[in-house]
């Protein structure tokens, strides 16, 4: 795999999703061309079949409009008009079934590959298309190779089996002559449909091994590098550093708010220097005691610092402490197998309160 120094490196990463979402817009999707060519064919062929008597007897009348003498036509510029409309007519009426046909089948198969993809850009006009020294390249890119040996390929096959059935029946071709013309039509139409046949089967399966060669392809050219991997996350996620800033200023915010509460704390529980939980009860419009802040190092610090400025008591209870931090977040109740020894500490401090009021 060669570098790509614009990129910063070789190319090893699977495109992601945005990158080949990107280039279904701009027209740029796995597609064998053989998938479509063969069931075109096969389309058109059957719509013949088909639509043969329905063709037969529009050319019949042609032939018996233009060549019967009875009647001397009068070739005044009226007429003329009249009759080269008429074989319009009658030329749209014998290839509308089949031209329809193609066409459905062929937007069939497409859609089939690739889904319905509508891509403006790709039909965009773009000055690049006309260096001649970019196109040059491209007749000689790996592409182009396996096009060419493709094509080469189909050529022999075709002219392999052409030349097989024709060889197999080479001696009664040799005695048409002494048939009459319509079972020599009849026959050649038989040895060419199966020829048809044949050709189409083999084509299949190499439009099969085409499109999956299509698809390998298209998502080799489609491969990024680690260093477009990054940048693609960085517009897709965003930049971690202002990721991690706005984390950063959410964290501050959110312990700004927390710190604002323990002025209202009824009691906070330390154990005794490296944590600090504040505790608030109301009977009135609280079902249990609620952790209002919480904190470890420099926020426990802060937390005692703010209930001392503010007569908070400190009530000194390690497992307490530790199970308060652990286990519940701040605005969140009281668990029920810690109600027994925070009830303790609020009695405690509801009666020094007391106290002090007296």
């Amino acid at each position: 795999m060669a570098e790509d120094p614009e990129s910063g490196g070789e190319k090893t990463e699977d495109a992601t999703g945005r990158k080949l979402s990107k280039a279904r817009e701009e027209g740029q999707v796995a597609k064998s061309i053989e998938i479509g060519s063969v069931f075109v064919l096969i389309a058109g062929v059957t719509a013949l079949y088909f639509t043969s008597s329905h063709i037969y007897e529009n050319l019949v009348g042609v032939f018996h409009l233009n060549f019967n003498f009875d009647i001397i036509l009068n070739p005044t510029n009226n007429e003329i008009v009249r009759l080269l409309a008429h074989h319009i007519k009658v030329i749209v009426i014998i290839c509308i079934p089949v031209m329809l046909a193609v066409v459905i089948i062929g937007l069939i198969s497409n859609f089939f590959q690739v889904g319905f993809v509508i891509s403006w850009k790709a039909l965009e006009p773009k000055l690049s298309r006309l260096n001649p020294i970019t196109g040059f390249k491209n007749k000689f890119s790996s592409r182009a190779v396996v096009e060419f040996i493709k094509n080469i390929l189909k050529i022999a096959i075709i002219s392999l089996v052409t030349y097989s059935n024709v060889k197999a029946v080479f001696i009664e071709i040799q005695r048409l002559y002494d048939n009459s013309i319509g079972f020599s039509l009849l026959f050649i139409l038989k040895v060419s449909f199966w020829i048809f046949i044949k050709v189409c089967l083999i084509m299949i399966v190499l439009a099969l091994i085409d499109y999956a060669y299509q698809k390998w392809k298209f998502l080799d050219d489609q491969k990024m590098t680690k260093k477009e991997v990054k940048d693609e996350m960085k517009q897709t996620e965003g930049d971690p550093l202002v990721k991690s800033r706005i984390r950063q200023l959410q964290t501050e915010a959110a312990r700004k708010r927390m710190m604002a509460e323990v002025p209202e704390a009824d009691v906070v529980v330390t154990n005794p220097t490296r944590l600090a939980v504040a505790l608030k009860y109301d009977g009135q419009t609280m079902d249990a005691p609620t952790v209002t802040a919480k904190g470890a190092g420099s926020v426990a610090k802060n937390i005692r610092k703010i209930a001392r400025e503010n007569d908070i008591p400190l009530v000194e209870d390690k497992e307490l402490a530790q199970n308060l931090y652990s286990s519940v977040d701040i605005g969140r109740e009281v668990p029920i197998e810690l109600f027994q020894a925070v009830a303790e500490i609020l009695a405690y401090v509801y009666k020094l309160k007391g106290n002090k009021q007296k």
